[in-house]
């Protein structure tokens, strides 16, 4: 199953499309003559949340019906009959089965690994992804972490928490180290790689990316130093002080990031982990940092979650760990909405969707 927190890639003012499929008619709109029923994934108590889309969604008065009702609920079930549009993290195949009007599932996460099941696939229903949603707190997390590990910060924390003051400097350049000429290489310049990249930019670092299909940009007005295709990944590993994964989990990117392809990393490089957990292969990491061949690993995700307690990671003093929550944010239903509203458009003209999930691609 997917985590409860979904994570994955953010141009939060125009929610541009992703390269989606052609649309298939099967999923055209709906005759004007009839109401679309929407049902959302929220308790009508989540008054903020419910209202974010109900202002989203004001212009098509008259035009669609709105439900809200937590899922797994009574009043989910019983509006699932009706349903031509599911806005939820993710269908059971249960509900699925109770839900034969359904032409939509807009998910709420922005992974889909997991979500997409067979019997889904089986109905040929529109699934779309919120990906685009999380760029700038996602990217603020790394950020942090970057942070963290530049100025020291993980080594004074643990002797505040000692009382312990550790002033062990000899010069003003011993001992700490700033951005300012570094590298940070992006694996996957995706939404939440292009946001990362525009906060990047002021603190000096030089940057490298590298993408799948170079010309295929949500933001284009975000410059990167280098963009770069898959097959130049090896390389440029080992000219980056900071690494950053931001690729979805598919088969082809499962272990991505391996115990060859961390050798390559350069030594002393810090890897950051803010999109699945399996896209590193967790144990040659843990022999990596405790062999000191990497400076640290600031991770959100992992490949069993929650982390188990008996992880090597936990005791780690040159790990950042947050339980995935990089892509939680006050604002994630607000974005969600627009994104949800936008799409909606497409949905009732006939239109390819934004963030639809490609079989060929596997997100």
């Amino acid at each position: 199953m997917p985590p409860n927190d979904p994570v994955d890639e953010a141009d939060e003012e125009s929610f541009p499309a992703s390269d989606a499929p052609t649309f298939s008619t099967a999923h055209a709109g709906l005759p004007v003559e009839r109401t679309v029923q929407i049902l959302i994934d929220l308790p009508s108590g989540a008054a903020a949340d419910v209202a974010h889309f109900r202002a989203a969604l004001a212009r098509f008065d008259g035009r669609v019906a709105l439900t809200f009702a937590a899922a797994g609920g009574d009043d989910f079930a019983r509006a699932l009959p009706e349903a031509d549009v599911v806005v939820a993290q993710d269908l059971s195949d249960a509900e699925l089965a109770r839900a034969g009007r359904l032409r939509w599932l807009s998910s709420v996460a922005a992974g889909l690994d997991g979500i997409i099941t067979p019997a889904l696939r089986a109905r040929g229903v529109a699934v779309t992804s919120a990906s685009g949603v999380h760029g700038p707190n996602i990217a603020e997390h790394v950020m942090a972490m970057i942070l963290m590990f530049t100025r020291g910060l993980p080594a004074l924390f643990r002797a505040q928490l000692a009382r312990r003051w550790e002033r062990n400097v000899t010069s003003r350049s011993g001992g700490f180290a700033e951005l300012t000429g570094q590298t940070l290489l992006i694996v996957g310049l995706g939404r939440i790689g292009e946001a990362l990249a525009a906060r990047a930019r002021p603190f000096g670092v030089r940057l490298l990316a590298v993408k799948h299909d170079r010309a295929a940009r949500h933001d284009a007005a975000v410059a990167v130093d280098e963009l770069l295709p898959p097959d130049a990944l090896d390389e440029a590993l080992g000219r980056a002080d900071h690494v950053c994964v931001t690729v979805p989990l598919t088969p082809a990117t499962h272990h991505l990031f391996d115990a060859r392809r961390i050798a390559r990393m350069r030594a002393g490089a810090y890897i950051y982990n803010v999109s699945r957990g399996a896209v590193i292969d967790e144990a040659a990491l843990v022999d990596a940092l405790r062999a000191g061949r990497l400076g640290g690993a600031g991770l959100d995700v992992y490949e069993q979650e929650p982390l188990p307690a008996a992880s090597p990671l936990w005791d780690l003093d040159n790990v950042i760990l947050t339980p995935h929550v990089a892509g939680v944010t006050p604002l994630y239903y607000a974005r969600t909405a627009a994104l949800f509203a936008d799409n909606l458009d497409r949905f009732l003209a006939g239109r390819p969707l934004a963030n639809q999930f490609d079989p060929a691609r596997g997100y």
